[in-house]
């Protein structure tokens, strides 16, 4: 009886784990001996937006990047809708943090969109006129359809991000990534971003995003993971991001938008 109880329950944890856009275990990643990211479990829900919120050098973009393989983990276990992540890496879709990227690069905006299409492209990677209407649609939802033709390296840094937004939406994904996606921007291009994320969960889509502006929190998100190399907690925006909880996260004095 005991042995079928057993089954039963992992048959259901295994059926929970499916339906979850991300399922961590475990997850431990450490640069040298210093712990970056310490053995984090974390169950991202679907068709929601999570916010990953923690002080400077909390682990918020090391977690994203080993949840991706990106770096290895020295520990842990990654699943996306239950399956392992790199068998699952055509239903993610990825924006690093715009400080990480060459904007030098000589490439067109359209090109870059294009880029989010290169596992159906193929090996050849012949581009049909089909692939070129879907790169100027997504450039179209974030407002960037008339620069198509310009070098990335000429747009302004929200244009930028803007445009590897694009691309993440060619890219049809199930599960959006983002790594700090309002740093740096101005006021209209976050109200786009935003506006293109919400509709991306209204499409059934799920977003993680890590963020650092506590006081857009409670207004952009449906749900909060806070950390600082540990999970401090997880879960809805409402039950979650209490003063208590930013305060043990952040390790000081609350800023003034949540103290109340």
């Amino acid at each position: 009886m005991q042995v079928e109880r057993a089954q039963k329950a992992a048959s259901q944890d295994a059926t929970a784990s499916a339906l979850l856009p991300l399922s961590i275990r475990g997850l431990t990643v450490t640069y040298g001996e210093k712990p970056a990211v310490f053995s984090v479990d974390l169950d991202i829900q679907p068709a929601r937006m999570t916010a990953i919120v923690g002080p400077n050098g909390a682990g918020k973009s090391t977690l994203l990047k080993a949840a991706l393989g990106i770096l290895t983990p020295l520990s842990g276990q990654t699943l996306c809708f239950g399956a392992p992540v790199k068998s699952s890496l055509n239903r993610i879709a990825y924006v690093p943090q715009r400080a990480s990227i060459d904007w030098d690069f000589p490439a067109r905006v359209i090109d870059v969109v294009l880029m989010g299409l290169y596992r159906e492209l193929g090996l050849l990677r012949r581009i049909r006129d089909g692939h070129r209407q879907r790169a100027m649609h997504c450039l179209s939802r974030v407002g960037m359809e008339q620069f198509a033709d310009r070098q990335i390296g000429q747009l302004s840094g929200g244009q930028q991000q803007r445009v590897f937004l694009a691309r993440a939406l060619a890219q049809d994904a199930a599960l959006y990534l983002l790594d700090e996606p309002f740093a740096g921007v101005d006021a209209a291009t976050e109200k786009a971003i935003i506006s293109v994320l919400r509709d991306l969960r209204a499409e059934g889509r799920s977003i993680v995003a890590v963020h650092h502006d506590l006081a857009t929190v409670q207004s952009y998100f449906d749900d909060v993971v806070l950390i600082n190399t540990r999970k401090i907690a997880s879960g809805p925006v409402a039950q979650t991001f209490t003063p208590k909880l930013v305060q043990e996260t952040y390790g000081g004095r609350l800023p003034t938008m949540i103290e109340s």
